[in-house]
């Protein structure tokens, strides 16, 4: 339906009272579920705005019928905005993840009720309590409930008349004393209905009742010097006390207490709910809620408490919620605490909250994603905008004293690693003198023609070591292989480690803390330390070659083999002419002690 239709139709039969709108299509399938304080002015918003997201302006050309119901209060439509949602699920609406698979606890509706663990809610009239965050949390509550209190577990048909009819027998848990055997009447019905109110009591955390009811059996039997009986009491009533002081988290005057915990990602809602008894956690929830219509985080808390707080019959005195929402309904106390026992709550909440999202994050993640490598390598692409995961990385640095052999040398990490199979360095071949960006324009040239003509995959990201000069030197470079816009480039500058990116005057300062810089530091210490030694070595073998030169009759190769069986001009020079001449011959070592004796004598050494 277009706009212009639906400001003719419905403009003048919107009242402004509070009610509940519903959106359906063509087919009369019911697109989205809301409440408003004013339905004219709320709905009118859909129609009017032109600044709507992609998937609300998608809903909205889908609408071909709109019906509303009046209600007298903004918390009646708040409820069944509710109700409504939960019947027809509208595809719109807020996704809620359901979490079915989280255990409860159930009080069977029976004769002699059960007490057990279930993972399925069936609407037959029983009580379920939880649900519980693990099925081991549930177990231990199971095994203190049949300790103070055995219960029957048999699933046979008891009832008075089929008891009085003696149809049963007792079984092997009555003889381990795990149930009182009210199958052959061994326990009234009055009894049994007692222990279960008790239960109930417990799983509510109303502890005062229970240790009170304990205390008076306890002394009952001690009056009546069945002081067995009485221990067994004084027992069950240490069991009691000792789960009290492990399950009472704060203050215990806190009772009738929803607390809730927030956060999210870019499509999903992480929310932990919690119901506070007595000062005790005595029900938990982790919720999903899925991002339909980009809604804000209002709505989406909003939704959570309508799934959790109002979906039963439960008495509610408190909210506490990690921001402010507004909840229209009558004597429910909604705050956003910000210090105490109640800011201790919503804490635990949020932290429960962002445990979920880092769980599911992590269910979402491959096994590679999971690995240190990925996390920097991601981090680097994020802090530097790449649009590839730079698994690929070079980094040139370039060595020199003063001009005198001058060397560059590249460095290669693959997967935020070094690979030192793939390090290169360079002898400076075409510049002459001390030209730092020339010599990094001949190494970034080299390096790359010679990638490109054998075949080799180019980096995912380049580095070099310096400033505007060298990077702008080394963009010449790319720039004639026509490669230039392929491989993203950058440089740091060593002072204030900045970032220069080519084309851009201003540098990019990186979180001193970021993993991304700390990996380029990596990169550029690693190209000097290497591009040191291969400008030490340089420079050693020219000294050594130098000294060498000036012995007439002494040629390359002999001057190989020595270095080769010496190993250093020094000792050389210390070894004896019979050692020099089993190596080069007789004529050759005579020629060499010559040499060393005469350049000792012009320096004046002995």
């Amino acid at each position: 339906m277009i706009l212009e239709e639906f400001a003719a139709q419905y403009r003048d039969s919107l009242p402004n009272q509070p009610g509940v709108y519903r959106y359906y299509d063509e087919e009369g399938t019911i697109l989205y579920i809301g409440k408003a304080k004013d339905l004219k002015k709320r709905v009118s918003s859909y129609f009017n705005k032109n600044d709507h997201t992609f998937r609300i302006a998608h809903m909205v050309r889908k609408i071909n019928r709109i019906e509303f119901t009046i209600v007298d209060t903004e918390q009646d439509a708040f409820l069944l905005e509710n109700s409504l949602i939960k019947k027809y699920q509208p595809r719109y609406n807020v996704s809620l993840k359901d979490d079915k698979s989280y255990p409860y606890i159930v009080i069977k509706n029976e004769d002699y009720p059960r007490v057990f663990l279930t993972r399925q809610l069936i609407k037959d009239g029983s009580e379920y309590l939880g649900p519980y965050t693990s099925v081991g949390q549930v177990r231990i509550i199971l095994n203190l409930l049949t300790t103070i209190f055995p219960l029957r577990t048999c699933t046979l048909p008891l009832s008075q008349k089929n008891i009085d009819a003696k149809k049963f027998k007792v079984c092997l848990q009555y003889h381990i004393k795990n149930c009182l055997g009210p199958c052959e009447n061994l326990q009234s019905k009055e009894e049994y209905d007692e222990s279960i109110r008790q239960v109930k009591d417990i799983l509510k955390s109303n502890f005062g009742s229970v240790m009170y009811y304990l205390k008076g059996k306890m002394q009952k039997y001690a009056e009546n010097m069945e002081f067995e009986r009485a221990n067994e009491f004084k027992e069950k009533i240490d069991l009691l006390t000792d789960y009290q002081s492990k399950s009472t988290i704060v203050n215990p005057k806190l009772s009738n207490v929803d607390v809730y915990g927030y956060t999210e990602t870019e499509t999903t809602a992480f929310i932990n709910y919690l119901r506070i008894g007595n000062g005790v956690i005595i029900q938990t929830k982790a919720l999903e809620l899925k991002r339909v219509l980009d809604e804000t985080r209002e709505e989406m808390l909003e939704a959570a408490v309508r799934e959790c707080s109002f979906s039963d019959n439960i008495q509610i005195d408190d909210l506490l919620l990690p921001f402010s929402i507004e909840i229209p309904v009558e004597g429910v106390s909604v705050a956003v605490p910000v210090i105490g026992d109640k800011k201790k709550l919503v804490d635990l909440a949020t932290k429960n909250a962002l445990y979920a999202r880092q769980e599911r994050i992590n269910q979402q993640m491959t096994s590679e994603e999971k690995n240190p490598s990925f996390r920097i390598m991601k981090t680097l692409k994020d802090d530097l905008k790449l649009k590839d995961l730079p698994r690929h990385i070079e980094c040139f640095d370039n060595s020199n004293i003063q001009g005198t052999n001058p060397v560059s040398s590249i460095v290669v990490f693959r997967d935020a690693k070094p690979s030192k199979k793939d390090y290169r360095w360079f002898n400076v071949k075409t510049v002459e003198g001390p030209d730092d960006f020339a010599t990094m324009e001949e190494a970034v040239y080299r390096r790359y023609r010679r990638m490109i003509e054998e075949g080799d995959p180019l980096p995912n990201l380049i580095v070099i070591d310096g400033g505007k000069g060298q990077l702008s030197a080394a963009v010449k470079s790319l720039e004639k292989l026509n490669i230039y816009g392929q491989v993203p480039i950058v440089g740091i500058a060593k002072r204030l480690e900045e970032i220069y990116f080519p084309e851009d005057s201003l540098p990019l300062y990186i979180n001193k803390k970021s993993e991304g810089l700390k990996l380029i530091q990596r990169l550029r210490d690693e190209a000097h330390r290497f591009g040191i030694t291969a400008h030490r070595n340089k420079r050693s073998k020219s000294q050594t070659t130098s000294e060498l030169t000036g012995i007439k009759g002494i040629g390359n190769k002999t001057f190989e083999k020595l270095i080769q069986h010496f190993k250093s001009v020094k000792k050389l020079k210390e070894a004896p002419q019979n050692e020099i001449a089993e190596v080069i011959g007789d004529s050759k070592a005579a020629l060499v002690i010559a040499h060393f004796a005469g350049a000792q004598n012009e320096t004046g050494q002995e």
